[in-house]
Formats: C-alpha cells, sequence, structure tokens
C-alpha cells in the first residue's frame, strides 16, 4: 500500500489515517498522483476518445496551468481512497467555481502550495516613474500648470511641476489575493464536507481541521 505511515491494525481493529482536508488533499493528489477527471461541458456531445483530449487542451489553454486526463496512472497503482477524494473535487458545484476551482485546487495540492494572500505586504506610495542619472535615481515630475511670481522686481512665468504616484502594489490587489484564499477555503470546506458525509472513505478519516479561514487578521 501506498500510504505513508501504513495503516496500523491493533486487535484486529483496522485504524484509519487522520487527515485534515488539505493534507488529505495533498496525499491523493500529489503522493497517490489521483487524476482529475472533469465532467463534460454541457453544450457538447462526446464523440469517443477524441473529445476528451480535445476538452482537456481547450482547458489548458484557457486556464493556464495542466489539467490532468484518463482514469489511471500509466503502470502504477492509484489508492481507491485518493479517487475518491479526486472525484470529490471533480463535483465542484458552480456557485464555487465549478471546474476552474476543482483544478485550482487539485493543482495546488499536488503542489504542496497555499494560494498567496500576499502575507505581510502593505502597499506604498511610490512615483508612477522614475529616471536615473549621474546623480542617482530620481521622481519623474509633469508640468500641471504655470504661475506668476515676482522675482528680483520682475515678473515671471514659472512651471508648476508635481510628481504622480501611485500604490504599490495597489490595495486591489491584495484584496483580489485575499478573496482568491477565501474562495479557495470554502472550496475546501466543500470538499470536506462532501467527504465526512460520503462515509465512501476505507482507510482514511477526514477531520475537522482546516487551514486558517483568515490568516491575514491575527
Amino acid at each position: 500500500m501506498s500510504m505513508q505511515g501504513r495503516i496500523s491494525r491493533a486487535g484486529g481493529t483496522k485504524l484509519k489515517r487522520a487527515l485534515g482536508v488539505q493534507a488529505a488533499l495533498e496525499w491523493a493528489f500529489r503522493v497517490e498522483k489521483a487524476q482529475l477527471e472533469l465532467p463534460p461541458p454541457k453544450d457538447v456531445v462526446e464523440e469517443g476518445f477524441g473529445f476528451g483530449l480535445e476538452y482537456v487542451l481547450m482547458q489548458r489553454a484557457a486556464l493556464g496551468c495542466k489539467v490532468d486526463g484518463g482514469q489511471h496512472k500509466m503502470g502504477s497503482y492509484t489508492h481507491a481512497d485518493a479517487e475518491v477524494i479526486a472525484a470529490t473535487v471533480a463535483g465542484m458545484p458552480d456557485s464555487l467555481g465549478g471546474i476552474r476551482m476543482a483544478i485550482r485546487v487539485a493543482e495546488l495540492a499536488r503542489a504542496g502550495m497555499t494560494p498567496d494572500w500576499m502575507p505581510g505586504v502593505v502597499p506604498r506610495c511610490v512615483p508612477v516613474e522614475t529616471r536615473q542619472n549621474q546623480h542617482g535615481v530620481r521622481a519623474v515630475t509633469e508640468v500641471i500648470g504655470t504661475e506668476r511670481v515676482l522675482s528680483r522686481g520682475k515678473w515671471r512665468m514659472i512651471n508648476i511641476l508635481a510628481c504622480p504616484v501611485t500604490w504599490r502594489p495597489h490595495p486591489e490587489q491584495i484584496a483580489s489575493a485575499r478573496r482568491g484564499y477565501e474562495d479557495w477555503w470554502q472550496a475546501l470546506d466543500w470538499v470536506r464536507d462532501g467527504l465526512v458525509v460520503g462515509r465512501m472513505l476505507r482507510e482514511v478519516e477526514v477531520t475537522t481541521v482546516m487551514p486558517k479561514m483568515r490568516p491575514w487578521k491575527r
């Protein structure tokens, strides 16, 4: 059996391996290399083998990531519990992101990663553009108007300069990254509930342990 840390037995009673949902997903997709079976699109009729390959290629092009196809690994065994976990992920409802979220959950688990919610990032006010010369790096300014001033007994017209600034990263970028993390968390919560209620896992027990819902809030 390929599960890390073989399931132990005590007095002839099999003990299930307890894993939080994120650990269970990483075991299924990273260790067992389970395949993510994508459902066919509603508006396309499947016509033999060609459709499956075409659809996978369409998803790769649209989503910019690798999508697994096929039911079994070539020449190796995928644990039945891992296949159940993968099938549960593939059934992600549209309200939580559907196929796109299923792929994201699977690929993050395969990489052993958590979505980047930009920890520790603080927006900073910086010049829109800078230039470097022998005197160092300086902010680029632009003329926003003119003013008539009295200088040495004469009226002169001078340019009023301003330095355009922006926020980097923009607060909306940080907010977007954190919304993405929350969407992923909701998807994991749904997978956890499905695995617990379904009671189809034979050697793995999915616990209530979850990643922090909003790790940026201390």
